[in-house]
């Protein structure tokens, strides 16, 4: 073998090497993202568990004093500190429960399907009924909604927080309206987006509005802990989409997913 082959037999071994280690250290990442799910799941809720209990202990060892005792100014005041205590305890196992769907949606095996984006949408808005209900909402779902290519189940996580943030964030408006729409695309990819009316947000901090718990908006105004847009983004991401959205104060949102066609599909109506 003259001294070119030999040069290019250490290469292709050394490229070799170089795949097997980066193969190790994926799976190295993805051994700690199961003991980070142990933890969350089992060791963080245990002790979340017993400040819950503890606390609902204390409430009913207060509320067995002398009524003149509790109704005093300093037993008041211990039973307001263990309400906030319970409130912070509930919003800590919502965040936890947050991380878990987070990381279940980058573990999950991906079962890639012909889906109906009209279907989904359907079985998201039959998960939020109990969010709609005596309401006036209007829907507008448009009639050429794209098929995807798409696990079922993470697409109808995806939408469940889509359309959950639309009915939460129009709820203080009269007459709420929501709209799914197809959208023009760039070629290999379909498009949709998702429209609301409600109280939008400042486009300026739009940056941070798929980070881990962040949070647009007050507690004391809307419900959540900032977990269901991470969420959307990590689905999106498995799939190779992308989401974004724009809003202003007052004036609705508009969450936009571009989603890639698969490999003989047609693209979705109104695409370039």
């Amino acid at each position: 073998m003259n001294e070119s082959g030999t040069g290019i037999d250490h290469e292709l071994q050394q490229l070799r090497a170089d795949l097997a280690r980066s193969q190790q250290q994926v799976a190295d990442m993805a051994a700690a993202q199961e003991e980070f799910l142990r933890a969350v799941s089992h060791d963080l809720r245990a002790p979340l568990r017993h400040v819950t209990s503890y606390g609902t202990l204390v409430r009913e060892v207060l509320g067995d004093l002398p009524p003149e005792v509790v109704q005093g100014a300093e037993v008041q005041e211990a039973l307001g500190f263990l309400a906030t205590m319970d409130q912070s305890a509930r919003r800590m196992g919502l965040m936890i429960d947050g991380l878990q769907a987070l990381v279940r949606a980058s573990r999950a095996p991906l079962r890639l399907q012909p889906v109906r984006l009209a279907d989904a949408i359907a079985g998201a808005r039959t998960i939020l009924a109990s969010a709609e209900a005596g309401r006036a909402v209007e829907w507008r779902v448009a009639a050429d909604l794209p098929t995807l290519q798409a696990d079922p189940v993470l697409l109808q996580d995806l939408l469940v927080q889509l359309l959950g943030n639309a009915l939460k964030f129009t709820r203080p408006v009269a007459q709420s309206c929501i709209t799914v729409a197809a959208d023009a695309a760039s070629t290999g990819q379909v498009a949709f987006t998702v429209q609301d009316n409600g109280v939008g947000f400042d486009p300026a901090r739009a940056g941070s509005l798929f980070g881990v718990f962040q949070r647009l908006h007050r507690e004391a105004e809307f419900e959540g802990v900032g977990t269901g847009l991470a969420l959307c983004r990590a689905i999106a991401q498995r799939h190779g989409a992308a989401v974004a959205a724009t809003a202003a104060p007052g004036a609705g949102c508009t969450v936009r997913v571009m989603w890639p066609v698969a490999d003989g599909a047609a693209p979705a109506p109104g695409a370039q």
